[in-house]
């Protein structure tokens, strides 16, 4: 037991475990950033097929390099309610798959180009100005380090290799394979990576420490411990949010149980499809010296674990594809209740895709088109009530402020989150942009509640407006309506090219404004209308005036403008 506080195993596995799970974060966050919003986009042409579910899970997994991420982000998708049951488990299975190529890559044991890519990276990324190389410098710098990594924890194993106590505990492990799945489960639990797991067992098969078939059921376990991650970010999340983390856990869990039944089998077609002893191990100078480029004991074994995850997630998704639609009935006959969605405040933003900035600034746009349309929705119901003064409406329109209210609170909240992240220029741009047109479409709410506010003064002081007068209110409501719609259509399409138009149409209000108040003096001088009448009048056209310049600075903060 003296080896367990062996300063060379501890510094090792620390140090080294350390370095890989960095090395995978900075690779990951350089791809992301690279990538953009192709994820974004990626996941938009999501359609019920679910062929295309599992080709998009494997797509972006691939480009992030993380299935937890992924997986994480698909429950987020869920709860907003982009996502449909069936579609995420389809992108849940693809991220399974996606996930092996992190092991594929690093079973390439390019660990002597370890170093290099570290001093190269650090080179782009310190010194270079264009954000593009800094960006794939980032890249460079966390490939280096995940290899370096995996080579330091290589070497910190090497005293249990002189301990006939753990070799017979890894013994164990091969010939109870159901202790090998716990542990490796309950290690992937603990450091929350999968890719991590994976990066220990090939450092402890490379030195000899484990067989292949130890490592096999290390690697079933990585599978169910990793959808562990999955169940924790559905916590406080929707029915169906959760079903979709139940489902990863079944069907990586049957498959699993299926795989230690016909373990035999499998070990026989992962080494059919890999060339190489997985088993074979160093034993003379001259096999050695023709394995100069390899790091380790076993220098076959790191690519048949590679295979044995990539042929795993393969098999067990081509075998549950076809069942996605039971799978989805299976964990809703599990997971009961329904979903009250009219009581979600927020549907699109949600803090567990923050680790993913180019989705996260989408999903922050559209929750932001949401509130806009909220904003259109009580500009529509506030002019309909100073023309009909129908009391009912005013209920309707507190409920509205008051979701106004709250939506500017948590999209700037999330906004300021994100903002804290690793993010590129142009998504800092983006979230620049937003918290101003966040913040104007909080305004343009406060508006209509004055209106409100000086239409029921009017309903309650029985004030009247005449006939003319009437028909300015609803001229000039009606202009104002336009002009957010206008902008509101360009938000949803993403259309930049707004300026000019959206420069004539609040010079139009604008001059609405003068031109109505000029001519309410002008009857006022004439004795057509009273004092007390005029006063709402003219606060009823400035508000409206105010609405203009505020659906101005959105339409500006959309096209880059402020």
């Amino acid at each position: 037991m003296s080896l367990l506080f062996n300063q060379q195993l501890i510094f090792g596995l620390l140090g080294g475990l350390g370095m890989f799970l960095f090395g995978m974060k900075i690779m990951s966050e350089g791809l992301q950033k690279i990538a953009g919003d192709k994820m974004r986009k990626i996941l938009a042409a999501l359609t019920e097929n679910r062929l295309v579910g599992t080709m998009v899970g494997i797509a972006v997994t691939a480009i992030i390099q993380s299935s937890s991420a992924t997986t994480v982000m698909v429950i987020g998708f869920v709860n907003a309610g982009l996502l449909s049951l069936v579609q995420s488990i389809g992108v849940v299975l693809g991220a399974n798959i996606g996930t092996t190529i992190t092991a594929q890559l690093i079973a390439f044991n390019i660990t002597q180009y370890a170093l290099p890519a570290i001093g190269l990276g650090a080179a782009f990324k310190l010194f270079s100005k264009n954000k593009k190389y800094i960006f794939i410098g980032e890249i460079i710098l966390g490939f280096g380090l995940l290899f370096f990594g995996l080579a330091t924890m290589k070497h910190g194993f090497y005293p249990l290799k002189a301990s006939d106590d753990f070799r017979q505990l890894f013994i164990l492990v091969g010939d109870y394979r159901l202790l090998g799945v716990l542990i490796g489960a309950l290690v992937t639990v603990i450091v929350q990576s999968s890719s991590a797991t994976i990066g220990m067992t090939l450092a402890l098969a490379s030195s000899g420490l484990i067989s292949f078939e130890a490592s096999v059921a290390l690697i079933l376990g990585e599978n169910i411990g990793t959808t562990i991650t999955t169940n924790i970010a559905a916590i406080g999340t929707n029915q169906a949010a959760k079903r979709t983390a139940f489902s990863h856990f079944l069907f990586n869990a049957i498959g699993v149980v299926y795989m230690l039944l016909f373990m035999p089998v499998f070990m026989k077609l992962v080494a059919l499809i890999t060339p190489g002893d997985a088993d074979f191990v160093i034993q003379t100078q001259a096999q050695a010296n023709s394995f100069a480029a390899e790091i380790g004991d076993k220098p076959y074994i790191a690519r048949h674990i590679a295979n044995t995850h990539t042929l795993f997630n393969v098999i067990n998704t081509l075998i549950f594809l076809p069942f996605i639609g039971l799978l989805a009935k299976f964990s809703t006959l599990i997971i009961r209740g329904e979903d009250t969605m009219e009581t979600q405040r927020v549907r699109f933003i949600d803090d567990r895709v923050l680790n993913t900035p180019p989705v996260a600034i989408g999903q922050a746009r559209r929750e932001t088109i949401r509130m806009a349309q909220l904003t259109l929705e009580m500009l529509e119901e506030t002019s309909h009530f100073l023309e009909d003064n129908n009391y009912k409406r005013i209920r309707i329109l507190e409920k509205k402020e008051e979701l106004v209210n709250i939506l500017q609170r948590e999209i700037m909240d999330f906004l300021v989150k994100l903002s804290q992240k690793a993010i590129s220029p142009e998504t800092s741009e983006s979230l620049g942009a937003l918290m101003n047109i966040v913040n104007d479409l909080e305004r343009i709410g406060d508006h209509c509640e004055n209106l409100w506010l000086l239409g029921m003064r009017k309903y309650e002081g029985k004030i009247s407006f005449s006939y003319i007068g009437n028909n300015e209110v609803v001229n000039i409501a009606d202009r104002t309506y336009e002009f957010l719609q206008y902008v509101i259509n360009a938000m949803q399409n993403n259309d930049k090219n707004i300026g000019a138009k959206a420069i004539a149409y609040e010079d139009a209000i604008d001059e609405l404004e003068v031109t109505l108040r000029m001519n309410h003096i002008a009857r006022l001088n004439t004795g057509e209308c009273a004092v007390q009448p005029g006063l709402i009048f003219l606060d009823i056209l400035h508000s409206y005036e105010k609405i203009g310049d505020h659906v101005y600075n959105v339409s500006a903060a959309l096209s880059g403008e402020k």
